[in-house]
């Protein structure tokens, strides 16, 4: 393997899902300001604004698309047309 290509400043930080306050900790090397107290520890805090809590996804939340209403208004603007052959 290569030397001296990794990031020398992985280290545990705090992601915070910012729309639902939902705070996990993982390991990163991504640059931040912030930083946050979990238990007694200060960890850099890395602010996002969706996470696997949030997400409509991984929430059950999922907006169902009307795929019959999309073709039968597909099919409603094109069937003037005549087909060449």
């Amino acid at each position: 393997m290569k030397k001296d290509i990794h990031p020398t400043n992985y280290r545990l930080c705090a992601f915070k899902d910012m729309s639902n306050e939902e705070v996990f900790i993982t390991k990163s090397c991504t640059n931040t300001k912030d930083e946050i107290e979990i238990d007694g520890v200060t960890y850099p805090l890395i602010k996002m604004e969706i996470s696997n809590t949030s997400h409509p996804f991984f929430t059950g939340k999922v907006k169902l698309v009307d795929t019959a209403g999309r073709v039968d208004k597909f099919m409603n603007k094109y069937k003037n047309r005549k087909t060449s052959k």
